[in-house]
């Protein structure tokens, strides 16, 4: 994957986001577009050796187009600027958690989990923890996943790593206020995440690193889509 051609196209395209620029530059979206393709593809066969769910998953299935969707957006910039995959076993629409990658300048980025669950997908995740507490600690509470990820609470847009997206002020309704791991109840998606700088997908060894992150959350996705999956 050829990172320093796909970023220095986003990189212009941030700088001239409109359809006269892009039509002159299309050959270069392409080019572009291609490169992150075929490193997609490596993605999901390297994934594959430690989820074989996703061995069938194909490049046309993981990634998202780079087309937006203005139609209720007050941004009307037709392209996106960053380029994104989503690798799931169901598909990118699909509730189960999956795999995603993100290359975008200065802000690249690994995920791992299940984001944007309707409240009641929630309440039985909230559930599964308090259920079967000492499985979910080992998945989340153990020195490889603190390391990578740290636990809930992080802030997306400061921080280079964090575990989850967003979190309850307070405890859900209905939960105990005093149950010890509270923080894990009040978190409203279960999505793992970690920033890397704009370099790490070249070269040889990118795959391993990548590969080293999403293995280590997998358990504790493995978890929630056990849950999930009793509403697909």
């Amino acid at each position: 994957m050829d990172t320093k051609k796909i970023l220095s196209f986003l990189t212009a395209v941030a700088q001239n986001n409109n359809r006269p620029w892009f039509q002159e530059h299309k050959a270069e979206y392409l080019e572009a577009k291609e490169s992150f393709e075929e490193g997609i593809r490596q993605a999901i066969a390297r994934i594959a050796v430690f989820d074989d769910s996703i061995a069938r998953v194909s490049v046309r299935d993981a990634v998202y187009r780079f087309y937006r969707d203005t139609r209720f957006s007050p941004d009307k910039s037709p392209y996106k600027r960053h380029l994104g995959a989503y690798i799931a076993a169901h598909g990118k629409k699909s509730l189960h958690g999956g795999y995603y990658i993100h290359l975008e300048p200065g802000n690249c980025m690994l995920a791992c989990g299940d984001y944007y669950l309707p409240t009641n997908i929630l309440t039985a995740c909230r559930n599964e923890i308090m259920t079967n507490e000492e499985e979910w600690l080992k998945c989340v509470n153990n020195k490889a996943f603190l390391r990578l990820f740290g636990k809930p609470g992080g802030d997306f847009e400061k921080d280079k790593r964090g575990f989850g997206l967003a979190l309850l002020k307070t405890c859900p309704a209905g939960f105990p206020k005093d149950y010890p791991y509270i923080e894990y109840l009040r978190m409203k998606d279960y999505c793992c995440w970690r920033k890397v700088d704009d370099d790490f997908f070249e070269g040889d060894q990118w795959l391993d690193s990548m590969a080293e992150i999403l293995a280590t959350a997998k358990p504790m996705m493995d978890f929630m889509n056990r849950v999930i999956d009793d509403y697909e």
